[in-house]
């Protein structure tokens, strides 16, 4: 139970408020209402530009080692991030190595890797997918079987990975892989080259059309030594500190903020006592939510891995979005159409499409469930 009170209450600082304001008068200039398509989240498109502009006025890798671009907090990237998330902002192109892959190549790897990668992932330059899931698998990562055998001056990969968000416009994989049969300590990362030979993309067509979800084959793929991101076997622990990343975040909460937004703005036209008592709700467990990931970054800043917290986080903010989901479609009276002219009503469609896999990516609700229930001592 101690772990679980380290979730404290703090607010932004008057520099951090500062931040908060650039950021939305930047986004309002740069990416006015239509023109862009708005994405659900971490979900929103690729714009490669955009990223690299980002990374030009220092609002990618900003928890990185100062000479490596970075030398902010984990508190400065979440008030970007959130502004972000909260236009739907296409973040596609540099979201995965912004968010985990470049952290932890800054955390875990040689002075090369940092050298080679880091300043390029400020900059907008390189995209990142994550090699984790696998068939059969599911979220047991321990069980994974995609094997690098140890040859001349590297490994030799095969092996199949799924699920590789992002793979197929990605310029680099940071990938687990089976090096020993040691359940956890038979784990090790690789940095690898998307387009490397023996490397086979293959996009996986979603329920919603899109094809970002994508299957990986690996075929006697050679990964030279210099590629090994941490010591041969310490892969599980790093991979948990980069899930920490992943989980605790407002991209776990945030996919459906831009049409809760404009469903905000007709509440009154609507009139109804249940719409003023849903939105009320929606907007009091949103601010919880802000609270708690802000939480969350202040611990990373002071050093702490909070793993419990952000598997807390997850669980909750995914079904919160599942809510909301059903809400704002009770609301609209009819089914959402996914070819509506309605940007925002054929967003919703495709939130109703996509919504179930919320609470899958990142970690099945049992599965973080029981890292909970693990931190409580049950």
């Amino acid at each position: 139970m101690t772990s679980l009170v380290a979730l404290e209450a703090t607010e932004l600082s008057p520099q951090e408020r500062e931040l908060r304001r650039q950021v939305r008068e930047y986004l309002a200039e740069r990416l006015p209402a239509g023109s862009y398509h708005v994405g659900l989240g971490m979900s929103g498109g690729i714009d490669r530009e955009f990223s690299r502009d980002l990374g030009r006025r220092g609002w990618l890798g900003m928890a990185f080692p100062k000479p490596y671009g970075g030398g902010r907090t984990a508190v400065e990237r979440l008030i970007v991030v959130e502004e972000l998330l909260a236009v739907g902002a296409p973040v596609g192109w540099h979201w995965i190595a912004d968010r985990q892959s470049g952290p932890n190549i800054a955390a875990n790897g040689t002075d090369a890797q940092k050298d080679r990668f880091l300043p390029r992932i400020a900059a907008g330059e390189l995209c990142f997918a994550i090699g984790m899931s696998e068939p059969d698998s599911g979220s047991d990562l321990a069980s994974l079987r995609t094997r690098a055998v140890p040859v001349d001056g590297g490994w030799r990969v095969n092996g199949t990975k799924v699920w590789t968000t992002g793979a197929f416009e990605a310029t680099h994989l940071l990938a687990l892989f089976r090096t020993s049969d040691d359940r956890h300590q038979g784990l090790t990362q690789f940095i690898v080259d998307r387009h490397q030979p023996g490397v086979t993309v293959s996009p996986i067509t979603f329920i919603d059309g899109n094809a970002d979800f994508c299957e990986v084959a690996f075929e006697d793929v050679f990964i030279p030594d210099d590629m090994r991101l941490g010591a041969v076997g310490a892969g599980w622990g790093q991979n948990t500190g980069e899930l920490v990343l992943e989980r605790g975040g407002v991209d776990r909460w945030m996919s459906l903020v831009p049409i809760l937004e404009r469903w905000a703005a007709s509440v009154s036209d609507e009139g109804s006592t249940s719409a003023y008592e849903d939105l009320g709700a929606i907007t009091a467990r949103c601010w919880s939510f802000h609270g708690m990931s802000l939480s969350i970054a202040r611990m990373v800043d002071a050093g702490t891995s909070p793993s419990l917290e952000a598997a807390l986080v997850k669980d909750m903010a995914t079904r919160f979005e599942q809510e909301c989901i059903e809400i704002v479609t009770r609301h609209l009276g009819h089914s959402p159409d996914l070819g509506s002219p309605d940007p925002y009503e054929a967003l919703l469609a495709r939130a109703v499409l996509v919504g179930p896999s919320w609470t899958i990516r990142g970690g099945t609700t049992e599965i973080l469930r029981n890292i909970v229930a693990k931190g409580l001592g049950l």
